[in-house]
């Protein structure tokens, strides 16, 4: 199969290597022009996945057409602040009836729609499926053991995406709850930068998790008011997502909180990390849909306030902690 990766960041590049190790013939398209002859030449992602060989079938370009046209499976893999610019344009060159698989994390701030929604906008005479889990690109490319999930309506499109991405060191489960996978892999990077001031603050482990697990309790209170289905966030997309992200140095969102709790502003801590933290978008649309909705969350509440207000972190920590206390597992308390 013909395989296209729209976005060469690390993600993009890792699952690049991964479909070419398993014989298709293989696009990286991105368009820096400096970065592609770099990548030409060197024949590695040296901005964002320094140290690890392109495949031999990795073909890294910035010819939108040939990469789209050519490919009969498509990942988007770029920022979602860009993600239905480079939709569009890729539009024109898809065929009907191919796969576009949304790799991105995060949602649209002017619409709150999920990146799968903005696929199906943009390229309508597609088949769309959401790929989403606990996937730090480091790790996967270090080829240590990992697990994804493919989310589709479509049962052809997820099986088609099982047998090219799985390898020996990486699964890949399916699912049909598109927008339930899709929503937990974009709420997850929150409290991964909730997670990272906490780490750095040195809370201890007992707080932590209990910082995790009411993260969990929030994105599946948010979900379920979105439409969602709640058992969807118990899975690899959900729970298993939000553990890998609010507790490794590799995670991006993780990285920015640690930076915050160190004293830095967010334009400073943005700056000093200079990669995109999805986080930080999905949190200011976050909180404005929850409070449309009037759903509960007051983790995104005490992470706006510090990173959009500049409250104090150990204030804003030590509200949360006095305030009223709820259920624990609000659906066994209500049955």
């Amino acid at each position: 199969m013909r395989v296209a990766v729209i976005g060469a960041g690390n993600f993009g590049t890792v699952i690049a290597n991964i479909v070419a190790r398993n014989g298709c013939e293989t696009y990286l398209w991105l368009r820096d022009k400096q970065q592609l002859q770099d990548m030409l030449s060197k024949r590695e992602n040296r901005r964002y996945l320094p140290g690890h060989k392109l495949a031999d079938t990795v073909q890294p370009t910035s010819d939108l057409d040939l990469a789209a046209s050519s490919s009969e499976l498509l990942f988007i893999t770029v920022p979602s602040a860009s993600f239905r610019e480079v939709a569009k344009a890729m539009s024109e060159y898809v065929s009907p009836g191919a796969y576009v698989v949304s790799g991105t994390k995060g949602v649209e701030a002017t619409s709150f729609r999920l990146m799968s929604q903005i696929a199906k906008d943009e390229i309508g005479h597609s088949i769309v499926g959401v790929l989403s889990g606990p996937n730090l690109a480091e790790e996967i490319a270090a080829g240590q053991f990992a697990g994804t999930v493919i989310a589709s309506e479509d049962a052809k499109l997820v099986k088609t995406v099982q047998e090219h991405l799985q390898s020996s060191r990486f699964r890949v489960y399916g699912n049909s709850d598109v927008y339930g996978v899709e929503l937990g892999g974009a709420l997850k990077n929150i409290y991964a930068i909730i997670c990272g001031m906490a780490t750095t603050l040195q809370v201890g482990q007992n707080a932590l998790a209990m910082v995790i697990t009411r993260s969990l309790a929030e994105m599946n209170r948010f979900a379920q008011s979105m439409g969602a289905n709640a058992m969807t966030f118990l899975g690899l997309s959900g729970v298993g997502d939000l553990i890998a992200t609010c507790t490794s140095q590799h995670s991006r969102n993780f990285q920015l909180g640690s930076q915050l709790a160190s004293g830095l502003s967010l334009d400073e801590a943005q700056e000093k990390l200079g990669k995109l933290a999805e986080g930080v978008n999905t949190l200011e649309v976050v909180y404005r849909k929850k409070e449309e909705l009037d759903v509960y969350m007051p983790l995104v509440d005490g992470a706006y306030r510090v990173l959009f207000r500049n409250e104090n972190i150990l204030a804003v920590i030590g509200e949360l902690m006095t305030s009223q206390q709820q259920p624990d597992v609000e659906s066994i308390v209500s049955a």
